[in-house]
């Protein structure tokens, strides 16, 4: 009798079929779980990484480039054109929408150190190693059988380490040994802008007040310009180098410089003893920072192969994009839309 008991006991804990779903008895007293809110909290952000592992945010490559791409410029006008410019000389204007190449030619001899779209939105200006300046328009010149060749060429005394041109006026400025003022209709510069820096690593043009533009130097220095005085009025000097400076387009007095201590400060320009904001996350040399159209986000690459979003007022980066093949990165731009 007493098998017979154990047998029939025995019965009531297996399945008659492998689809039936087993009881599991838990007690859910605290003092047999004592770890339970950090596995709770494990599990949470093993989900959050997930979602971003899953999230696929690489869109589009733009391949072409024969060599490594230097510097890049979005158009003014047109929300899908971006213009690059490679460390073997080439230029190329590329359709975002599609990812096709709709304009290439061997700009210079070297480096292309600098690319800026004029006001216009059909042609572009273009600098580098080989100490010239070049004009181009978009669209080929039928005289000269379609070939692409710059309509302006302005010759310089140094190599140029980079470019912008004003928003509304016919205006380049370009930097290397000093600042200087371009009009194309002459050749020599209107106006040089020097305060004492062996050479003069990146310019940038106010979106809003247009006279005055950002440039920063080797000694470690940012200085503010004036083109109306045609003379340097502020300046601020760094612990270490500022490679880029980027303008906030909604705000007139902020920007922003890429530091090479991994850091990014924002400053107002109308107080310079302190930064409004210091955003740490990279942990490289920054080398280029730009801002979305919208002025409330902006973007910086690094040295540590790294590609950061940041929102104007957050010390730390709310995205981070790297890959397997990503290399250092020279030169970072959001899109007209700042979709992309």
């Amino acid at each position: 009798m007493k098998v017979k008991v154990i047998n029939r006991v025995a019965e009531d804990y297996t399945r008659e079929r492998k689809t039936d779903v087993v009881k599991v008895f838990k007690n859910p007293d605290p003092v047999i779980h004592p770890f339970e809110r950090a596995r709770e909290f494990t599990r949470a952000l093993n989900a959050t990484k997930l979602d971003k592992v899953f999230a696929k945010p690489f869109a589009r490559a733009l391949a072409g480039h024969r060599d490594a791409v230097s510097c890049l410029a979005r158009s003014r006008t047109r929300l899908v054109d971006i213009a690059s410019g490679s460390c073997d000389g080439e230029l190329r204007i590329w359709d975002l929408a599609t990812g096709s190449c709709q304009w290439s030619t061997a700009a210079h001899n070297g480096f292309v150190r600098g690319v800026a779209w004029a006001p216009d939105g059909d042609s572009l200006w273009t600098c580098g190693d080989d100490r010239l300046v070049k004009y181009w328009q978009r669209e080929p010149d039928l005289e000269t059988g379609g070939s692409i060749e710059p309509d302006l060429t302005i010759v310089g005394q140094h190599a140029f380490l980079g470019l912008d041109v004003h928003w509304k006026e016919q205006l380049v400025a370009t930097c290397g040994v000093d600042v200087q003022i371009w009009d194309p209709q002459r050749s020599e510069p209107v106006h040089t802008l020097a305060w004492g820096s062996d050479s003069v690593m990146s310019v940038k043009f106010n979106a809003i007040e247009r006279h005055v533009l950002a440039s920063t130097g080797s000694d470690r220095s940012v200085v503010l310009h004036d083109m109306r005085t045609a003379t340097p009025i502020r300046k601020v000097v760094l612990h270490k180098r500022s490679n880029k400076v980027a303008w906030n387009p909604m705000e007139a007095f902020n920007f922003v410089v890429a530091n090479e201590d991994h850091n990014l400060y924002t400053f107002d320009m109308r107080r310079l003893d302190s930064a409004l904001c210091v955003h740490t996350d990279h942990v490289s040399a920054v080398l280029d920072v730009d801002f979305a159209p919208t002025g409330r986000e902006f973007i910086s690459g690094s040295y540590d192969r790294t590609v950061r979003i940041w929102r104007y007022n957050e010390g730390r980066s709310r995205e981070v994009y790297h890959g397997k093949r990503m290399q250092r990165i020279w030169s970072v731009l959001f899109s007209g839309d700042a979709k992309w």
